[in-house]
């Protein structure tokens, strides 16, 4: 009996023993005012808690945003965003996604109650679409106090929703880099960010709906950026991970230091890559190049050109009329404006059926928010695993 006793005991401690406990930490808060309040949250942690944390955070709004882009997607085009070629998509990148993403799409699923494999295929949706967008990065003399000055416009369709569950991500890392993202609610994924050493990325997307389907075997910039954030400390690493990765699609991206106060426009149509600098006589857009400052507006280049030399030099004001200028009228989704030497963004959503480029843009500084301060609707979120 005895013997049957110390048993049972040593099974229970075993038990025990194998019990985890995985913690994160996190606050929900808002920017801007009245009707322009826009959720913003911090979090802090490994991947998998920062991404439990911003499901829980936003628990009900992230299963909106992700059962909703899935199913309004598959209205536009059902065998595209089919769970077979999704899964299929996920299938072909996921060998080479960095381990970070796909422990905080795990975190996310589980944080919000949803099936990872849903929150899995949402974020595949970017992989096998196909939009447009516009990018822009004053320095030096083209900026009245020098700073590099940075705009990225997500010229997307409206009709997804997106719009009505916005959240700026403030990620406080244990290990690496902490960045901005402005985004969508249970959203690992970054369209844009900003990190802490000034970097700063944009992306412009050239992918024709007559390529599909497309070649997947390679890794989506949409968490290639969220590596790049977490890790690049200066221009040349930012551009040496794109160069390193292996790319899918076509994209144009534009790349800022704060600290360098010097940017960089990559046409990435892969495997190809060709990169400019200010007034770079080979550049696409050549004559039409400037000094301190990089450009790519596609089909909108000619309104940029020309706002150009009519408001140089450049401050946050003048830049966000230039986000306004360049974006696409009917399918502007969110505007950013970054202030990669100062840290600051002004970011504006769609509201509805009105576009970004009509809404206010609002401001928010990351030295606000960095180092992780909880506040007192902070929240210590635990979960036990096996």
């Amino acid at each position: 009996m005895k013997i049957k006793t110390m048993l049972c005991l040593a099974l229970c401690v075993a038990l025990t023993i194998s019990v985890q406990f995985a913690s994160a930490e996190g606050y929900r808060t808002t920017v801007g005012e009245g009707a322009d309040q826009i959720p913003l949250l911090v979090v802090t942690g490994t991947p998998y808690e920062m991404g439990f944390a911003v499901g829980s955070l936003m628990k009900e709004e992230t299963h909106k945003v992700l059962q909703g882009f899935l199913h309004l997607a598959r209205m536009g085009d059902e065998e595209r965003f089919s769970d077979e070629t999704l899964d299929a998509a996920w299938e072909s990148v996921s060998p080479h996604t960095h381990e970070a993403f796909k422990e905080e799409l795990r975190g996310i699923a589980e944080g919000s109650g949803l099936d990872l494999q849903d929150v899995i295929r949402a974020h595949m949706v970017p992989v096998v679409a196909d939009y447009a967008c516009s990018g822009v990065a004053f320095w030096g003399d083209r900026v009245e106090n020098g700073h590099l000055l940075q705009i990225r416009n997500l010229d997307y369709e409206t009709r997804a929703g997106l719009q009505d569950y916005p959240a700026v991500v403030i990620y406080i890392p244990k290990e690496g880099v902490p960045h901005v993202c402005p985004t969508f609610a249970g959203c690992a994924g970054a369209n844009t960010g900003m990190n802490y050493a000034g970097i700063a990325l944009t992306e412009i997307g050239d992918t024709p709906a007559s390529d599909w389907p497309f070649n997947l075997d390679g890794v989506h910039f949409t968490s290639l950026f969220r590596d790049i954030l977490a890790n690049a400390k200066d221009l040349d690493t930012a551009v040496g991970m794109i160069k390193d990765a292996p790319r899918i699609k076509k994209y144009h991206y534009v790349f800022g230091s704060g600290d360098e106060k010097k940017a960089v426009k990559m046409k990435a149509h892969a495997p190809n890559l060709e990169i400019w600098g200010a007034n770079d006589p080979t550049d696409e857009l050549a004559p039409k190049t400037i000094t301190d400052g990089v450009y790519h507006c596609e089909g909108r280049d000619p309104l940029a050109w020309k706002h150009i030399p009519e408001n140089s030099p450049y401050n946050p004001e003048t830049m966000v009329d230039l986000s306004r200028t360049v974006a696409t009228k009917g399918g502007n989704l969110l505007n950013v404006v970054y202030d990669a030497t100062a840290r600051e963004v002004w970011v504006a959503y769609a509201e509805k059926d009105e576009n970004a480029y009509l809404r206010p843009y609002v401001h928010i500084k990351m030295s606000d928010y960095i180092p992780y301060q909880p506040k007192e609707n902070s929240v210590k979120l635990t979960k036990a695993t096996n």
